[in-house]
């Protein structure tokens, strides 16, 4: 049975023809967009086992709804639906395809050569491939399996290496349907090569991608390709783009969302579905990052109201909304959110659980407490919550359980600004840079903070709470412009290492602040070897592939710059 709870119906009805397979796919995605999903996989069912484009849409939307619901028993049914994708692929395939023959075989006499339909098979079974992949690396918690959706990984980098060849070559014959077969070569090649470009070598390495490295600049242009013509996954290469420019950029990044691309991207699917949830989403997104927190709240709202069948859609917007009333200092209605995810999201209840603890313990201590909840109950809640995913707990699910540690304490001594701490984690002071009245509202925040640590007794966090507080000084200090005094807390903070006792993650996540603060001020020597510093010399502190992901991402910035400042020369 499917995902949705519906098997999917023998057909009786002779093949249909590869263009019209994607014709009704196309229409389907149309559904999708518009927020017909039920209309949408209904269109799809009936040739699920039989065409193969049918068979990988069907079961991409199933995996991105089951990818929203985190529901165990979704991602292993939507995991069954594109395994059975991939195995009606694979009888469309040539049945000598082995990763490598692909551009052997173009050079042979036209016997020997794919058919239009083989080839647009490869592409196909490449996605289910990597898609499974995805999937893996969700649902199972050991490493063996771990290894498996690496393995998945590869073989699917192996065969759209070989597709782009083949059909980069002067003789690849183009078939009525070939922009289709493109867009689905340029979804798989620009999403490795920007995929990889992300990530330090020391990580790939541990994905068995030893060897492989990703162009950035080359996967958005492919990206960008696909996402602009009239293709099947135009859709899914848009989506990949928007993720990058709205989310990666800042979680993983140094954190310049490229907002005017994202724009220029969403604008046509705006115009196309204006009511599409997802890309209301988006557009709220973009709003958000330009410092229009007003905007994107409104956005985020019609984004609910748009469609009420897939309620994941909602805590996507949830969450961005919780953080836009965080950037206002309405801890309320940020609790609001918080408390609406810890109900109805399985994402990471440990997360949701302790930001409800976060901002309560941000309200005065005599002000009522939203539903009668205490802040030292819930923190000692949040361990219990724990999850694991590959066999692990998510870095933010491991940084909340550590911070809540302080409160098993029957008289606990209070962290002094959680939500602006793990507000720092997902990059949130430079959503605020271009709001100077938002930032010198956090200003305000951190000296209230700064001054009731001074008043209170010397206990065994001091200096670590000490040193969060400069490291966010620091962040609002340089939105303001103020580099000397900027500079000034982030050295602070690394001149406390040896005193600092749990947060080890302050000293490399302030020398990487620093470094950041040096390559806008020109100061490029110093940024090199503070980057260095903090990628070598720290290791099993709190988000710490995070913190290598962003000095990965400076050090790939400042190595830009200097072949562009050659190029100009």
């Amino acid at each position: 049975m499917s995902l949705d709870g519906k098997e999917p119906p023998v057909n009786d009805s002779p093949p249909i023809s590869l263009q019209t397979a994607l014709e009704e796919c196309m229409e389907a995605l149309d559904l999708f967009l518009n927020n017909k999903f039920t209309e949408s996989l209904d269109k799809l069912r009936p040739r699920f086992k039989e065409s193969m484009y049918h068979a990988l849409i069907y079961a991409t939307i199933l995996e991105m709804q089951a990818m929203m619901t985190f529901e165990h028993e979704d991602i292993v049914n939507a995991g069954s639906t594109m395994k059975s994708a991939q195995e009606v692929c694979q009888r469309f395939r040539k049945k000598s395809t082995v990763v490598g023959s692909i551009t052997g075989l173009v050079n042979k006499s036209s016997g020997d050569a794919f058919t239009e339909e083989e080839i647009h098979a490869e592409a196909c079974y490449a996605e289910c491939l990597l898609q499974r992949a995805a999937l893996t690396f969700l649902q199972d918690e050991n490493m063996v399996s771990f290894i498996k959706g690496g393995m998945k990984v590869r073989n699917s980098y192996m065969i759209y290496r070989e597709l782009h060849s083949f059909i980069q070559a002067n003789n690849f014959p183009k078939g009525p349907n070939h922009i289709h077969l493109e867009g689905g070569v340029s979804l798989g090649i620009g999403a490795f090569n920007l995929t990889l470009s992300l990530f330090p070598a020391r990580i790939l390495k541990l994905l068995e991608f030893a060897g492989f490295s990703g162009d950035k600049e080359y996967g958005l242009t492919q990206l960008q390709e696909g996402a602009t013509s009239l293709n099947l996954r135009s859709m899914l290469c848009a989506l990949l783009l928007l993720c990058y420019y709205t989310f990666l950029t800042f979680i993983l990044g140094t954190g310049e969302g490229e907002v005017a691309d994202a724009e220029k991207l969403l604008k046509p699917f705006l115009l196309r579905y204006p009511r599409g949830a997802i890309f209301l989403f988006f557009a709220g997104r973009t709003e958000e990052i330009k410092g229009n927190i007003d905007e994107a709240v409104e956005l985020f709202e019609e984004g609910c109201k748009a469609q009420q069948a897939w309620k994941q859609f909602h805590h996507m917007c949830y969450w961005e909304l919780m953080w836009c009333h965080t950037y206002k200092r309405v801890w309320k209605m940020a609790y609001f959110f918080a408390d609406l995810l810890s109900k109805e999201s399985r994402w990471s209840k440990a997360m949701y659980v302790y930001m409800k603890a976060a901002y309560l313990s941000m309200l005065p201590r005599d002000e009522a407490r939203p539903f009668g909840d205490n802040e030292v109950e819930l923190f000692r809640q949040v361990p219990s919550f724990k999850q694991k995913i590959a066999g692990k707990s998510p870095p933010t699910e491991k940084f909340a359980i550590r911070k809540a540690r302080r409160y098993k304490a029957s008289n606990p001594v209070r962290l002094p600004v959680p939500v602006l701490e793990m507000m720092y984690m997902w990059n949130g002071f430079t959503m605020i840079r271009k709001r100077p009245e938002l930032t010198a509202g956090m200003m305000e925040t951190l000296l209230e903070a700064e001054r009731t640590l001074q008043e209170a007794p010397v206990n065994e966090y001091t200096v670590d709470d000490r040193s969060v507080i400069l490291l966010l000084k620091g962040l609002c200090l340089k939105n303001q412009g103020h580099t000397e005094a900027a500079e000034e807390c982030f050295s602070q903070v690394c001149k406390s290492e040896k005193k600092i006792r749990y947060d080890h993650y302050l000293v490399p996540n302030a020398m990487l602040e620093l470094s950041l603060l040096y390559i806008d001020v020109g100061r490029k020597e110093g940024a090199i070897k503070l980057l260095h510093r903090a990628k070598n010399n720290y290791k099993e502190y709190s988000m710490e592939s995070r913190t290598q992901f962003r000095i990965h991402a400076a050090l790939s910035k400042l190595k830009a710059n200097d072949v562009d400042e050659v190029t100009e020369l």
